[in-house]
């Protein structure tokens, strides 16, 4: 726990950098920072070693919200907004973004095509587990768990387990019953017979 007093010394530090920076957050050393002044990081927010957070446009923003647990090796890219939901748990080694290279000019290299961004959000209360990319225009609702290594993109209700590559609803809870269901790849309950 000693090496947490460093962490909470280095928020301090960087706190005016940030657009906001809530206390008591800490931020463990991180590789590199872009635009500081558009990453807004809520009270109680823990980030561990070595992330990579990127704002890559002036009107893009990173918006962590409270009491959100964020592991070693996180990269973070924005070029629009970003939104990590309140409660949340992100495991190491996780990648977030909310942009996609355009690729369609054949005789182009990737590098020089435009970027094209959508809004990633990831919800209140979700765990993200080790190894996780999230792609660009990807919703998960409240409470979402998204296994190890899942590949995600698209748009995901409430109260699911998400798994795979690519990621597919393979559990939600169903508020009927009160119980956690199996499900087919689009969220649908089974019902066996």
């Amino acid at each position: 726990m000693f090496f947490k007093i460093f962490w909470i010394l280095r928020a301090v530090l960087y706190k005016p950098f940030f657009g906001s920076f809530g206390f008591p957050s800490y931020i463990g050393k991180p590789i590199f920072i872009q635009n500081f002044h558009r990453i807004f990081i809520s009270k109680r927010v823990r980030i561990f070693p070595y992330c990579r957070m990127e704002v890559i446009y002036p009107t893009a923003s990173i918006v962590i919200e409270p009491n959100v647990s964020i592991g070693q090796n996180f990269h973070i890219i924005s070029g629009r907004e970003l939104i990590i939901g309140k409660n949340t748990t992100i495991s190491a080694n996780v990648f977030i973004t909310n942009i996609n290279h355009e690729f369609r000019e054949i005789d182009k290299h990737i590098l020089d095509q435009p970027l094209l961004a959508k809004d990633t959000i990831i919800g209140e209360n979700c765990f993200i587990g080790y190894g996780v990319v999230i792609q660009a225009g990807t919703i998960l609702g409240k409470q979402c768990i998204v296994g190890a290594n899942a590949v995600v993109r698209g748009e995901f209700p409430d109260y699911c387990v998400i798994v795979g590559i690519p990621a597919k609803i393979v559990k939600r809870y169903d508020v009927i019953t009160k119980e956690w269901k199996k499900t087919d790849a689009k969220g649908n309950f089974r019902y066996e017979i």
